[in-house]
């Protein structure tokens, strides 16, 4: 998976200069790859986990009047993620681990900042479709995959984080890539106060970037929907 294809295929997408209308503004939305190393330190500051999850592959950028307003980033997620599809493997799927962009974005740069990276993986990569997650105990049932016609699938396996007894609260994958395992067993024996935090179920999108790929979709359900206070 490579971010060259990506900037060539955006650069249509970066010449529409900034206006008075709410279209006119989104087409002023920038998107282009950008190091992980820079998507990393912008989400660890402002995305509300302050952390980016180990086997980030790929990171953009979404700019406004050159000033980095945002990032998106893709990599390895749940080992067992591209089950959700029939018949692929591993190298079939990404899992959109983050994407935080700054309030000073007009409605709807979301759903146009998925859309440039999602027509451009499917444009000039040999991904067949994307995963990612929305954490309900957050409040999020993941309305802006809705908007930009993601399958859902359901919620996920309740996985906990790992705390390395510094009161960082890490993603298993994150653990395995800094360590090389994240078995608790190999963490007590080496005297590490290891503490499993428990985490909600989160629910699951799938975006099929081949559609002949469509009809493996093992499942797809309705659309969860943000539940209101009642009085």
């Amino acid at each position: 998976m490579s971010a060259a294809g990506v900037a060539e295929s955006t650069a249509p997408n970066l010449g529409a200069g900034p206006g008075s209308t709410p279209r006119a503004a989104l087409q002023s939305i920038e998107v282009r790859p950008i190091p992980v190393v820079v998507a990393k330190k912008l989400l660890e500051r402002e995305h509300y986990l302050h952390s980016l999850p180990g086997g980030t592959r790929l990171a953009f950028g979404a700019f406004l009047d050159q000033r980095l307003m945002g990032a998106l980033t893709l990599g390895a997620g749940p080992s067992q993620a591209f089950r959700l599809v029939e018949g692929a493997s591993a190298d079939d799927c990404a899992v959109l681990s983050r994407l935080w962009l700054s309030d000073e974005l007009p409605c709807n740069s979301e759903s146009r900042v998925l859309g440039i990276v999602l027509r451009s993986l499917r444009r000039h990569t040999s991904l067949k479709f994307v995963v990612t997650y929305a954490d309900p105990a957050e409040g999020h049932v993941g309305t802006v995959y809705q908007a930009t016609g993601w399958c859902y699938i359901g919620l996920s396996s309740a996985m906990p984080l790992y705390d390395l007894g510094d009161g960082v609260a890490r993603h298993s994958r994150s653990v395995a890539h800094a360590y090389g395992t994240h078995s608790v067993k190999h963490f007590s024996s080496r005297g590490v106060d290891l503490r499993l935090v428990p985490q909600s179920r989160k629910h699951c999108y799938v975006y099929v970037l081949d559609p002949a790929w469509r009809s493996r979709l093992r499942r797809s359900l309705p659309y969860p929907k943000r539940r209101c206070a009642c009085m």
